[in-house]
């Protein structure tokens, strides 16, 4: 325990107003970030265990093109960090931050659950010119062959360099060649099965809009203003989100598709263990013990009696949720030459949200701290939105991780380890948890240690660090795909190095943006500027879909017919995208000294 001066007395401990019991800590932080830290470990351990398998799960089982498969991963990650803008507000005004928790675990936990009821996988079949063939496939692994069924015949179906579709007989000449575009592999799916996908889906992001924003301010509350233990614990805080999903992203693969010979258990278990998590999550909130007393608590002054309508309000925008999926399912690309006019004619209903959204509520919430705020209060607000959109830069880039990179590793990765054993390609998501877990201690450490000697980089540069960071991975995998054979495959270290240097670009925004959301964010609405942050991380989790989807590939029965052309495809869009997230932080690191003026000495 440590002793708190009084205001009258500076040396002298304060026993008469102090609680002994409020001082305990827990590694030098206040003992309530140790339940807080297990809590959202376990939700990240629900979160991240079924994000490791929606890509594959969307691609393999339900057979949706990599253009479908990653637009609505996109558009579902996209309104899970953007509910919490609602979320926060309703907690800032009415539940309080412990019951908005609490309730949003409930919902995930159903989505996980619903999640498992995925049915029988889709049967493949092609449109040829119009046409509708059979599609059956032979093998499994690496080893798997799609074949057309022609007038009784197996056709092999080889996908070509100019991205034609030859069909091969058995006896391996050309029986048929088919032009660009003449060749539309696709799935017939059960109805059920894909309602059930959307409404767990629905209930996700719904109950996160709930949990996420709210568990997080729940930590800012723990440090009074000028707290120099803040970042540090932040930084603690998220080492528990990637501890929660470190082992979730081993495990959940592991049960739904197995390793090595093993096949799993199904994708229904991966999705039921997720669940569980979820569950235990909810468990450590709701009884406490008292350990979270006084924390999160509802607002003072808030009525009591809006609770349930909030919560039968939150049920009824499932469908809200449901319809925008579809509608994202259904979006059908511009005509050539249709300019930006035409591309935001014709954007998804969800698009029109997220940029709308956005583009109102940054500006909004400038027009009212300037009218409500001190000078001092404008600035510093104005330096947050200029930081919350590099950060929508970053995490564009960043996350692509659940999709594009996700395929990558499925489909251009060797995933053998030494030549002992091979991983799943879900599982290689692990990397950037097991990097995060490793560093974030050394990096609090060392955060602390060039505080004390006053060469601590102010948030500005740490921001630009990252984004160079998450573009130098982007390269680095680039570069060993040069080393990749002639099965046109990159050697599994290649991508762990991508997670390597993206962890350490993670650490320099992530955990000191939360940290400077509740420092530069006038008191009064800091629950609202945290759904904020979330919102600038769901437009980029949108724009990531569509990044993604500038790297999609051929696929039949969810194999890719040429690894050619899809390592080409990938390669080039990664060399790209990381060029650009140089560039990018380089220009953050020269406007670093105008932003540390309008911050007023935060750090």
């Amino acid at each position: 325990m440590v002793d708190s001066p009084t205001a009258d007395n500076p040396s002298e401990p304060d026993i008469s107003h102090v609680n002994p019991a409020a001082r305990e800590e827990w590694f030098g932080h206040p003992r309530q970030l140790a339940r807080l830290f297990t809590t959202e470990a376990m939700e990240r351990f629900g979160y991240y265990g079924m994000r490791a398998l929606l890509t594959l799960y969307l691609a393999q089982h339900f057979l949706f093109s990599d253009r479908t498969t990653t637009g609505l991963y996109g558009g579902f990650t996209a309104l899970v960090y953007l509910t919490p803008l609602i979320g926060g507000l309703l907690a800032d005004r009415f539940l309080g931050s412990k019951r908005s928790v609490k309730f949003g675990a409930i919902l995930m936990s159903l989505g996980y659950l619903t999640l498992c009821f995925g049915g029988a996988p889709a049967k493949p079949f092609a449109m040829i010119d119009g046409q509708r063939y059979e599609v059956v496939q032979e093998g499994r692994g690496e080893g798997i062959k799609q074949y057309v069924v022609d007038q009784g015949q197996n056709l092999l179906i080889r996908g070509n360099d100019d991205k034609s579709v030859s069909l091969l007989a058995p006896d391996g000449h050309e029986a048929r060649k088919i032009a660009v575009g003449g060749f539309d592999p696709q799935g017939e799916r059960n109805p059920m099965s894909v309602a059930l996908l959307l409404v767990g889906l629905a209930l996700v992001v719904i109950g996160n809009g709930f949990f996420k924003p709210n568990i997080s301010t729940m930590v800012g509350t723990l440090y009074a203003d000028g707290d120099r233990r803040r970042d540090a614990g932040f930084t603690i805080f998220y080492m528990g989100i990637n501890l929660g999903s470190l082992f979730s992203q081993i495990l959940c693969p592991l049960l739904a598709v197995g390793m090595g010979s093993w096949g799993g258990l199904g994708w229904w278990a991966g999705f039921a263990l997720a669940a569980l998590g979820m569950m235990v999550s909810w468990a450590l909130i709701q009884f406490d013990g008292g350990k979270l007393d006084g924390v999160g608590d509802r607002p003072a002054g808030a009525p009591a009696n809006r609770d349930m309508v909030i919560y039968a309000a939150a049920v009824l925008a499932i469908p809200v949720a449901y319809f925008l999926f579809t509608n994202l399912m259904s979006y059908v690309k511009p005509e050539e030459g249709s300019g930006i006019l035409g591309y935001i004619a014709t954007l998804p209903i969800m698009g029109k949200i997220m940029f709308g959204t956005f583009l109102i509520s940054v500006p909004g919430i400038m027009i009212w701290s300037f009218l409500k705020g001190s000078r001092a209060e404008f600035q510093m607000m104005l330096a947050a939105m200029i930081l919350i959109t590099f950060n929508t830069v970053f995490w564009t880039l960043f996350e692509q991780a659940g999709s594009s990179l996700t395929l990558f590793a499925d489909r251009n990765t060797d995933l053998s380890v030494f030549g002992l054993f091979s991983i799943s390609a879900g599982q290689t998501q692990f990397f950037n948890a097991a990097f995060i877990v490793l560093l974030a201690p050394l990096f609090s450490i060392m955060w602390n240690g060039m505080a004390r000697r006053g060469i601590e980089p102010t948030i500005p540069v740490k921001f630009g660090i990252a984004l160079m960071g998450v573009g130098a991975g982007f390269l680095f995998l680039v570069w060993g795909a040069t080393f990749a054979g002639p099965d046109f495959k990159v050697g599994l270290w290649w991508l762990a190095g991508l997670y390597l240097i993206h962890s350490i670009a993670e650490l320099c925004i992530s955990p000191v943006g939360l940290s400077m959301i509740t420092k530069l964010s006038i008191a009064r609405i800091v629950g609202m500027m945290m759904g904020v942050w979330f919102l600038s991380i769901a437009v980029a989790q949108y724009v990531a879909g569509l990044v993604a989807q500038v790297a999609s590939v051929e696929t039949v029965g969810g194999q890719v017919t040429n690894l050619a052309v899809s390592l080409n495809t990938y390669v080039g869009v990664f060399w790209k995208i990381g060029l650009f997230a140089i560039v990018i932080g380089a220009l953050l690191l020269a406007l670093a000294w105008p932003l540390k003026k309008l911050m007023h000495g935060v750090k």
